[in-house]
């Protein structure tokens, strides 16, 4: 998993956005980075997505058939906030021994007042 984590944020960083922290589990991944003036998050998303599927399925066929899935979530942070998020993606994997992604993304999406129908958010 540190490979891929240091290859996103090898990526972010040539699209210009500095990479602050990345991290996550083997379901999925959190990318803590500063947007350049001129990428949207859609862009970085999109273009983080596609390269990094490309090297993905270079290290051997077991991967041929990877995909992220379609979708992302994206939330701001103040810079005051940072250190909060970088403890949070660091104990990403103690974290999930007690709660699924799925429950993580429900409560991060309700935390931050985004209304989401449960029909379109995992596919």
């Amino acid at each position: 998993m540190r490979q891929v984590h240091a290859y996103l944020g090898g990526i972010s960083k040539q699209l210009g956005c500095a990479p602050i922290m990345v991290g996550g589990t083997t379901d999925h991944v959190h990318l803590l980075g500063r947007l350049n003036r001129t990428t949207s998050l859609a862009a970085w998303v999109k273009e983080i997505k596609r390269v990094s599927s490309l090297w993905i399925k270079s290290l051997g066929s077991q991967y041929r058939d990877f995909e992220w899935q379609g979708g992302y979530a994206g939330f701001s942070v103040s810079h005051s906030g940072l250190n909060s998020v970088v403890q949070y993606i660091s104990n990403q994997e103690a974290h999930h021994q007690r709660t699924t992604f799925e429950d993580e993304l429900r409560l991060l999406l309700s935390k931050h007042g985004v209304d989401f129908d449960e029909r379109y958010i995992w596919h």
